[in-house]
């Protein structure tokens, strides 16, 4: 196959799926859960490590084994075949299409706030709770319109995947560069608040809704459990940067540009992230943060720099993100399946490559999938679900770099990961850190994830129980 992709392609596939409508939307739940600017900025710092100790620690994988597929390939060959189906069983059922579905919905209720009729007409169905609105045909619409433009060539994508991750780039630096110097009013000093009675002030101000009446009483680890919770939109905000492993079968020297890709562009949209919640923190006010209007503190911020105008502004650039985030997510995701498909663990129809010579029915399965998930309409529920268990699988492969070399240390390796074992050890310690106080202060953040994977079970037993009768 052509190697298509250079390393500035990969690097902005890597910031343009990361970069996605979580930055402007998690803050205001963040906040809620921690009640300071100064612990707002601890987690995106702990977040920016953790994304990038796993970026630096894929990067050694992605050298040993530079082939299409990524994180499923490296899963598949350290270990087994079960484990590498789980994976990408979890990204199709919700990993990669929960994201695509996430992020279309973002784009369509940002696309609302200029278009006031797409949210104020009744619904096109309605039975019980669950109904049909227009922002969900939008953001359905979307996917179908990326999935065929991905099916008409690479080159399509690469050029699309560009130009918005770089009108992106550019709008989020405009902002940051605004938000210092056209707010008169800062919020800084007073956002900076540090220590546990500033968290507990704020339990008591915002009441039982948002945080439980247990934690106004026990302070420190009571702030374990903010983190946490917190840390589910951080996350959330910052994967998808392995996306770029998918593709490496279509990237220019993949041993080497693919790790370059993902340590260059997860530094970059980290230090984004953080530069923007400093925006928030000097335009806003704690409250103002936290109780955002729909939780959009990105656009309360924009009111603030430049005036009425600045809520146009916001949800044009959130448009212009999500647009480029979904393309991305649609170009990477399809090469997983295919390359599943080869190995028996997926449907044979999404082996072949069309005339443009990319994945066309892996590519119309997610966008079909992805469309579906799309139809439930709740963003927050499914980035609850989604965050855990990609954090669960990115542990699995990080550890995947330590257990290989102690299997096979001569084992030929073009890139060594830096700090090695320090930097693995580092995303574990942090990434278990995480899981664990999810599983007590948030259980209904993680079981969902745990029965998806568990449904995965029988799934690939059945799949391997046809490949022995037919005797492959």
């Amino acid at each position: 196959m052509d190697k298509k992709l250079k390393l500035w392609d990969a690097t902005m596939l890597v910031m343009g799926s990361m970069i996605g409508s979580g930055i402007f939307i998690v803050s205001s739940d963040m906040m809620r859960n921690l009640g300071s600017g100064y612990w707002l900025i601890a987690v995106w710092i702990i977040t920016g490590i953790l994304t990038v100790a796993g970026a630096i620690s894929y990067g050694e994988l992605s050298s040993v084994f530079p082939k299409a597929g990524g994180q499923y390939t490296y899963i598949n060959e350290i270990f087994g075949k079960m484990a590498g189906f789980l994976y990408g069983w979890g990204l199709f059922t919700v990993i990669q299409t929960g994201t695509i579905a996430a992020v279309a919905m973002a784009f369509g209720k940002f696309t609302a706030y200029l278009v006031p009729w797409l949210n104020n007409s009744d619904p096109i169905f309605q039975s019980g709770s669950f109904r049909i609105t227009w922002v969900q045909i939008l953001a359905i619409v979307i996917i179908m319109l990326l999935t065929y433009i991905n099916t008409r060539g690479v080159k399509g994508g690469k050029l699309l995947q560009n130009l918005f991750t770089v009108s992106k780039i550019l709008a989020l630096l405009g902002l940051i560069a605004f938000g210092f110097i056209l707010v008169k009013d800062s919020h800084w000093a007073e956002n900076l608040s540090f220590g546990w009675k500033a968290f507990q002030d704020f339990g008591k101000e915002v009441g039982n809704d948002l945080v439980p009446a247990g934690w106004k009483e026990i302070g420190g680890i009571t702030l374990l459990g903010g983190i946490a919770a917190a840390m589910v939109g951080s996350v959330f905000s910052s994967v998808a940067w392995e996306n770029v492993t998918f593709m490496s079968g279509e990237i220019e020297n993949p041993k080497k540009n693919v790790v370059k890709s993902m340590v260059f562009g997860t530094v970059a949209v980290m230090s984004l992230y953080l530069l923007v919640n400093l925006v928030y923190l000097n335009a806003l006010d704690r409250d103002g943060i936290a109780f955002a209007d729909k939780n959009r503190p990105a656009v309360a911020a924009s009111e603030m720099i430049f005036g009425n105008f600045g809520t146009v502004i916001m949800a044009v650039l959130v448009m212009i993100s999500t647009f480029g985030c979904i393309n991305g997510l649609v170009l990477a995701g399809a090469r997983v399946y295919q390359t599943m498909a080869k190995d028996g663990l997926f449907f044979k129809a999404a082996i072949g490559n069309n005339r443009h010579g990319v994945p066309g029915k892996s590519l119309w399965m997610q966008g079909i999938w992805a469309s579906v998930l799309a139809l439930s309409g709740q963003y927050g529920d499914l980035l609850d679900m989604i965050s855990f268990v990609i954090v669960l699988f990115y542990m699995i492969t990080v550890f995947g770099v330590i257990w290989l070399r102690i299997k096979k240390p001569d084992l030929e390796r073009p890139y060594k990961t830096w700090l090695y074992p320090v930097t693995p050890l580092l995303y574990l310690l942090i990434g278990t850190a995480f899981c664990v106080l999810l599983i007590i202060y948030k259980p209904q953040y993680t079981w969902p994830g745990f029965l998806l994977i568990l449904i995965g079970v029988p799934v690939y037993f059945f799949i391997n129980r046809k490949d022995k009768e037919q005797g492959v």
